[in-house]
C-alpha cells in the first residue's frame, strides 16, 4: 500500500512509503513532484523493492531513465547495481576559473569566436574518434596506465596536466575490487585478452575508444564559456574574518572567466558497461534469478562475488578514464585561452561526477551508494573532507542548467544528510529528446541564443538540447535550498557553448 506525505517544510520534500520499508525520499516543489510522471515514480519504486537496498533518494531533476530514474540515489551495503550506474559511467563536471576579467571578451563577437576556433582545433566533440591539429595524442600503453593508476605524477606530466589538480577531484585516486589498483591492472588485461578473441575488429575498436581521450562527445555534454557572479549571500561572507570564505576557498573570482565542462568516460565507458549488462543478464538467465519488477538493467551482483569484483574494477577503469578526460580537456581549453591570451592564469575550482557507485558510510554504516544523475554532497566538517581543502567549507558541487538561465556552484549544507549526502546533477529533462525535436522551433531555439549574446559553434544549436528540453533551472535550485540541502554560491553565465550537433552517443 502507497501514501505521500509531505513534510512540514511544505514545498520542498516528501516520501513514498512502502510497508515495512524506510519510505522514498522525494526533493522538489509542488510543480517539480508533479512532472515527475508515472513511470519515473513507478522505477522508482522498483528501485527500492530491489533486493538489499535500503534507501532510495529522487532528486529534483529526476526523470525516466533505465531501470532506476535519472536523478536517484540508490543505496545497498553488500550488493552492486549497474543500473544506476549507466553506461556513461563517471559523467561527470569540472569548472577551469581562470583570472581573466569579464571585460575581455566585452565587444566584437569575433573574439569569443576565436577562442572557440582555438578550442576545436583541440577538443573534438561528437561521436567517435577525431584528428584535430592541436590534440594531444598519446601512446596506448600510456593510456592504460592511466587507467589503472589514474592521473599518477608521471602520467600528468607526459600528458601536460598540472599535477596540483588532482587535489580538487572528488576521487583522484580509485582502487579496485581488491582494495588497491592490483585488480584493476589484472582486468585489464583480461579485458584485452577477450576483445582480442572477438571478431570484427574489436580490438581496434578498444584502442579507438581509448584514443577518444581528451574529447567532449556528443548529447548533453558541453564545453561552456562563463562568466562567475557570486551570491549576494556570498558577497556579503567575503567580509566576515571569521567565518570559512567558501568561494574564496573553491578558488571562485565574482566577474571573471571560467570554463565549465560536461562529459564521461565516453566509448570505453560505454563499452565495458554495456558488456557488463549483457553478461549479467546472462548469467541471471543461466541461474534463472528473478530479475527484480522484471527490469533487465536492474541486474546485480553480491559482493565479493566475481561478477562484483569484475563490474567494479571495470567501473573504476572506466572512471579513471572520466577523471584523466576531464583533467586533458581542461588543460587543452586553458591551452586555447593561451593562444588567444598569452600568459592567461588558470586554476581548477573542482571535478565532480554524477554517475558512480562508491564505498561511503549512511548513518554510521558502510554501504554502497549508487549515484545516476545524481552528485556527492558533503558539508563542512564532514569525515571524508577531512585533509582537503574543503574541510571547512564543504566541496564544490557543480550543477549545470542550461545557457540562457546558467549553471550553479553550489555547497552543502547539514540538511544533505537527508538525502544520503547527495543533491540533483542539473536542471533534469523535462521533454524527451524525440519529442523536443518534434515540438520546438528552430529559429525559436536559435533567436534564444542570439538575444541573449551567447555564442555557439553550432550552425543549428541541437533542438533535442535546447533550454526549453530542460527543468525550469530556477525551480530546481529553490527545491534545494528549501529543502536544506546546499546553498548557491554563484551563478554561472554562459557566453559561449561548444556542442555536437549530430546523434547523442550518450
Amino acid at each position: 500500500m502507497e501514501t505521500v506525505t509531505i513534510t512540514p517544510t511544505g514545498e520542498a520534500t516528501g516520501a513514498i512509503y512502502f510497508d515495512n520499508l524506510s519510505p522514498i525520499r522525494v526533493f522538489g516543489t509542488d510543480s517539480l513532484r508533479g512532472a515527475f510522471g508515472e513511470e519515473t515514480l513507478q522505477q522508482a519504486r522498483n528501485a527500492r523493492l530491489c533486493p538489499d537496498v535500503t534507501d532510495v533518494v529522487l532528486t529534483p531533476d529526476a526523470h525516466i531513465g533505465f531501470g532506476a530514474p535519472i536523478g536517484c540515489v540508490m543505496v545497498s551495503p553488500s550488493t552492486i547495481y549497474p543500473g544506476p550506474v549507466g553506461v556513461d559511467i563517471n559523467c561527470s563536471m569540472s569548472l577551469l576559473q581562470f583570472e581573466l576579467p569579464e571585460e575581455a571578451l566585452q565587444g566584437e563577437k569575433r573574439f569569443r569566436r576565436s577562442i572557440i576556433q582555438a578550442i576545436e582545433k583541440r577538443v573534438p566533440s561528437g561521436p567517435g574518434t577525431k584528428k584535430l591539429p592541436l590534440a594531444r595524442r598519446f601512446p596506448i600503453d600510456l593510456i592504460e596506465r592511466a587507467l589503472v593508476d589514474g592521473p599518477v605524477s608521471d602520467v600528468l606530466d607526459a600528458m601536460e596536466i598540472p599535477r596540483e589538480w588532482t587535489e580538487r577531484c572528488e576521487d583522484a585516486f580509485r582502487v579496485g575490487s581488491d582494495g588497491t589498483t592490483n585488480s584493476l591492472g589484472a582486468r585489464l588485461e583480461v579485458l584485452k585478452s577477450l576483445l582480442a578473441e572477438k571478431k570484427g575488429g574489436l580490438k581496434k575498436n578498444y584502442e579507438d575508444k581509448l584514443n577518444q581521450l581528451g574529447s567532449l562527445g556528443g548529447g548533453n555534454h558541453f564545453g561552456e564559456c562563463e562568466i562567475v557572479r557570486l551570491t549576494e549571500q556570498e558577497k556579503s561572507a567575503l567580509a566576515d574574518e571569521d567565518a570559512p570564505n567558501v568561494s574564496q576557498t573553491f578558488g571562485l573570482k565574482d566577474g571573471n572567466v571560467a570554463f565549465l565542462t560536461h562529459c564521461g568516460s565516453r566509448g570505453f565507458g560505454n563499452l565495458l558497461a554495456r558488456e557488463q549488462f549483457a553478461l549479467l543478464k546472462r548469467k541471471f538467465e543461466l541461474w534463472h534469478i528473478p530479475i527484480p519488477a522484471n527490469e533487465p538493467d536492474l541486474v546485480y551482483a553480491p559482493l565479493g562475488t566475481p561478477e562484483a569484483n569484475d563490474y567494479i574494477d571495470d567501473m573504476v577503469l572506466a572512471a579513471n578514464f572520466a577523471t584523466i578526460n576531464h583533467l586533458l580537456i581542461n588543460a587543452l581549453v586553458w591551452d586555447a585561452f593561451q593562444e588567444i591570451i598569452p600568459g592567461v592564469e588558470a586554476n581548477l575550482v573542482y571535478y565532480i561526477s554524477h554517475n558512480i557507485a562508491r564505498r561511503e558510510v549512511i548513518d554510521d554504516k558502510p554501504v554502497w551508494v549508487h549515484r545516476k544523475g545524481s552528485t556527492r554532497a558533503y558539508p563542512a566538517n564532514h569525515f571524508s573532507l577531512k585533509d582537503t581543502p574543503f574541510a571547512k567549507t564543504g566541496h564544490p558541487i557543480l550543477l549545470p542548467g542550461n545557457p540562457t538561465q546558467g549553471s550553479s556552484v553550489m555547497v552543502a549544507l547539514e540538511g544533505a544528510k537527508e538525502s544520503c549526502y547527495s543533491v540533483n546533477h542539473g536542471a533534469g529533462r523535462a521533454l524527451g529528446r524525440r519529442k523536443a525535436v518534434q515540438v520546438l522551433d528552430q529559429k525559436t531555439v536559435d533567436e534564444e541564443f542570439n538575444n541573449a549574446d551567447i555564442l555557439t559553434n553550432c550552425r543549428f544549436y541541437p533542438k533535442d538540447e535546447a533550454p526549453a528540453a530542460y527543468k525550469d533551472f530556477n525551480e530546481v535550485l529553490r527545491s534545494v535550498e528549501l529543502a536544506g540541502l546546499a546553498r548557491e554560491v554563484a551563478r554561472l553565465q554562459a557566453r559561449f557553448v561548444i556542442k555536437d550537433s549530430s546523434t547523442p552517443d550518450d
